[in-house]
C-alpha cells in the first residue's frame, strides 16, 4: 500500500537513509529539513536528482522542527497536495557529548526542544488529519540509551531521549481509539556510518569541562567512546535501522510492533523495555483500558 509519509530531520543520517529507502518501497516521501534555500539547498537539489534518477517519489520540504509555524506550513502543504497524510516519522534529534555539569541549563533546554518538543509541534500539526482519516501511523526513533547501559558524558542526550520515549508511550494509548498506530524503533549506539557522534554538541562552560578533563575523570571520553566502539560488531550496519523502519511502515494495519530494537551491541535495552512494556500492558488491563493496547479500526 502506498503511503504519504513525512519524516523529520531527513537531511542526513537515519533520516536521509530512511527517506530514500521508503521512497524505493513505493511510498510518497517528504524529507523534512530546515534551511532548504540556505545551507541545505545542495541537499535539496541532490534529493531531486536522486528521485529522478531512481524513479521514486522523494521530495524535500522545508520543515524546521524548532518552529511551529514552519511545521504547520509543511503539514498544510502536504495535506493540500494529497488530501491525506498516512505516516509521521519522528526522527529529528541532536546529540551532545561531554560532562553534564559543563552544559548550561540553556543547552539542556535546547536539546530537549530538538528531541522532545519538536515531536509535539509535529503531532499538533499532523494528528488532526490522521484523526480525521481514522487511520495513520506514528513512528518514533528512540534510543537504547533510554533503558540500556548509560556510559558517562551523554547525560543531556540520554535525558532528552528518555523524555521523547515516554511521550511516545503516552501518545500510543491516547491515539489507539482514533485508529492511529504507534511504533517505537530503538537503535543502539552506532559509532560508525552516521554523523551522530561527529556532529554532537559540546559543553558551553569551558572552565568546568577543563576541570573534568584534568581531574580523575580525564579518561572518561576516550574510554567510553572506545568501549562503545568495541562492543559494536564489525558488521554493524546503520541500514539495519532503516530496514526496520521500512518494515514497520510496510506491515498491515494492526500488525505493526509496538517496539523494534536494532542494537548490535546488545546493551540491555531490549530486556528492560520488554519488562516496562509488559508492566504498562498489565496496568492498562487492571484499570479497564486493555483495548488501547492495539489501534481500533475506525469507520
Amino acid at each position: 500500500m502506498k503511503n504519504v509519509i513525512v519524516i523529520t530531520g531527513a537531511s542526513s543520517g537515519f533520516g536521509l537513509m530512511s527517506a530514500r529507502a521508503l521512497a524505493h518501497a513505493g511510498h510518497t516521501v517528504y524529507a523534512g529539513m530546515r534551511e532548504t534555500a540556505g545551507r541545505n539547498a545542495a541537499r535539496v537539489e541532490e534529493m531531486a536528482q536522486y528521485a529522478q534518477a531512481h524513479g521514486v517519489d522523494l521530495r524535500a520540504i522545508e520543515l524546521d522542527v524548532a518552529s511551529q509555524s514552519s511545521v504547520d506550513a509543511a503539514m498544510a502543504q502536504i495535506i493540500a497536495k494529497h488530501q491525506q497524510l498516512d505516516v509521521v516519522i519522528h526522527n529529528a534529534g541532536h546529540m551532545a557529548y561531554g560532562p553534564a555539569e559543563a552544559f548550561t541549563p540553556e543547552q539542556f533546554a535546547q536539546l530537549y526542544d530538538t528531541n522532545v518538543l519538536s515531536t509535539q509541534r509535529v503531532n499538533r500539526a499532523a494528528l488532526p488529519q490522521l484523526r480525521k482519516q481514522g487511520r495513520g501511523l506514528v513512528v518514533w526513533v528512540s534510543s537504547s540509551s533510554v533503558r540500556g547501559g548509560t556510559p558517562p558524558y551523554l547525560a543531556p542526550y540520554f535525558a532528552a531521549k528518555a523524555g521523547m520515549d515516554s511521550l511516545a508511550v503516552s501518545y500510543a494509548g491516547e491515539l489507539a481509539r482514533w485508529g492511529i498506530e504507534t511504533s517505537i524503533v530503538v537503535p543502539g549506539a552506532f559509532t560508525q556510518g552516521t554523523n551522530h557522534f561527529a556532529h554532537a554538541g559540546v559543553p558551553a562552560d569551558d572552565a568546568v569541562a577543563k576541570i573534568y578533563a584534568e581531574g580523575p575523570t580525564r579518561d572518561f571520553g576516550e574510554v567510553a567512546f572506545k568501549g562503545l566502539a568495541s562492543l559494536e560488531p564489525a558488521d554493524a550496519d546503520p541500514e539495519a535501522v532503516v530496514r526496520a523502519i521500512v518494515d514497520v511502515v510496510g506491515k498491515p494495519f494492526g500488525k505493526r510492533p509496538f517496539r523494534v530494537h536494532v542494537d548490535p551491541s546488545e546493551d540491555g535495552a531490549e530486556i528492560v523495555n520488554g519488562v516496562a512494556d509488559r508492566v504498562r500492558a498489565e496496568l492498562l488491563r487492571r484499570i479497564g483500558l486493555e483495548d488501547i493496547l492495539r489501534p481500533r479500526t475506525v469507520g
